[in-house]
């Protein structure tokens, strides 16, 4: 017999959420065969199996979140699944627990006034949660409803056995339009919760709500993704955190054109993929950041913390279904050629969901490459904790003035396009940004690109 646990999934991850099982119990499993899948706050991840064997008992169901290193379920021999099925259903749960407490277990469930005791407990599968419900509601679905009031009976669950899921109560706040309730108003005992009732009413006529649309005949409702909900709540996150501000410079790619016409033929022949303009404006932003270190940074407490490594995020488009952003680590060790290896490696395993959440968590610097879209000038949102983020935007064939062989001026037709950054205003001022975004240009513009390929 062997014990499945959630394992680590990033440094940053504590808990994930059992999104689906892709065997049942009695199904065999060969090692390393996809098992389960588990989404994390960072990203949705099929997990293999440890071992070979027939699964024999699944302790944590679609739609309950666990913490890492809970014992999900146990892969053994054929045998055990018949003695498992006559096992009374919970009996799991009680094989630690002293015999003489198994006899009055049921008593304090039905009693209402524990109810709040079983609040602390997170990630197990078994959790209760009483607010107002006597049913088995995951950690994040219990804190979800506490802290928007939610009645759960209101609440028509998707999950296995009616089961009340995450996405279910996101839903159903994005159909009523719901606030947070304030903690003090979830913790009041229930002789007092009516008194209050009044005072807050007038709260809600202050704010302008949110307008809500719904779904008939001339409107169709498309559900957004996790990735797309996750990400609107860390971006609107980053607004109300860091005062941004917004610098720009136009940057001619000539000079890059250089080296890179020159060698992108043998390049495609040799790689297998194309040399584009991101990887040299790459380079040269982390030389850049080198230069301007305060940029490479996060605020945290008051304090600047300023890493002395760099770690790029490439923000990659998913068929227009969300964003992810994977890092290449250690950028500032590394070659133009290792660089764009790395960022192509990782764009295409971002579009096929075959990153690790290690993958795309803990970069100190980001880049969005609204360019190959098409866009001319765009304002990215920083990528809480860090302190800048930089849009590559479109570059066209447009008239610029040149220096001529006399010393004179001439027109001339060359690659042009804006480097757009979002920048925390806590971190340093616009003096700063201005003299990296000069850099990042100057190095574009002159740096001889031969030499980094």
């Amino acid at each position: 017999m062997a014990d499945v646990t959630l394992p680590q999934l990033g440094e940053t991850v504590t808990e994930g959420t059992i999104t689906q099982w892709f065997k049942a119990v009695g199904d065999e499993v060969a090692e390393d065969e996809p098992l389960f899948e588990v989404s994390t706050d960072k990203v949705d991840t099929e997990v293999p199996s440890p071992v070979s064997g027939t699964l024999t008992e699944i302790r944590a169901q679609e739609g309950d979140t666990v913490e890492v290193g809970t014992v999900i379920a146990v892969v053994g021999d054929g045998a055990a699944v018949a003695s498992a099925a006559e096992a009374p259903a919970g009996a799991h749960r009680l094989e630690s627990m002293p015999a003489a407490a198994s006899a009055p277990a049921p008593a304090p469930l039905a009693a209402p006034a524990p109810a709040p005791a079983p609040a602390p407990v997170r990630g197990a599968s078994d959790a209760m949660a009483q607010a107002g419900d006597n049913r088995l509601l995951s950690p994040v679905v219990r804190r979800l409803v506490n802290e928007h009031g939610i009645d759960p009976d209101a609440i028509t669950g998707s999950g296995p056995g009616g089961r009340i899921t995450r996405d279910d109560v996101l839903n159903h706040i994005d159909v009523i339009g719901v606030t947070p309730q304030p903690a003090p108003v979830v913790d009041a005992p229930p002789a007092i919760v009516p008194a209050p009732a009044p005072a807050p009413a007038p709260a809600p006529a202050l704010r302008s709500p949110v307008p809500q649309v719904n779904a008939g005949e001339r409107n169709s409702a498309v559900r957004l993704s996790k990735i797309r909900q996750l990400t609107g709540d860390h971006m609107v996150m980053s607004k109300q955190v860091s005062p941004h501000a917004f610098s720009v410079v136009e940057v001619d790619f000539a000079n890059v054109d250089v080296a890179r016409n020159a060698k992108k033929a043998e390049w495609k022949a040799q790689h297998g993929f194309s040399l584009t303009y991101l990887p040299f404006i790459t380079r040269a932003i982390i030389d850049g950041l080198a230069e301007y270190p305060h940029l490479n940074a996060s605020v945290s407490d008051g304090e600047l913390i300023v890493h002395n490594f760099v770690d790029v995020g490439i923000a990659v488009d998913l068929d227009y279904e969300g964003l992810l952003a994977p890092v290449v680590r250690d950028a500032d060790t590394k070659r133009l050629a290792a660089i764009a290896g790395e960022i192509s490696d990782l764009a295409d395993r971002a579009r096929n969901r075959k990153l690790t959440p290690d993958e795309i968590s803990g970069g100190t610097f980001t880049i969005s490459n609204n360019g190959s879209a098409g866009s001319v000038l765009t304002m990215p949102i920083i990528n809480q904790p860090q302190v800048g983020i930089i849009s590559t935007d479109a570059i066209v064939r447009k008239p610029v003035v040149t220096a001529s062989p006399d010393g004179g001026e001439a027109i001339a037709i060359h690659p042009v396009g804006n480097l757009a950054m979002s920048w925390d205003h806590r971190a340093f001022d616009g003096a700063y940004a201005a003299g990296f975004l000069k850099r990042v240009k100057e190095m574009l513009e002159t740096k001889d690109w031969n030499t980094e390929l």
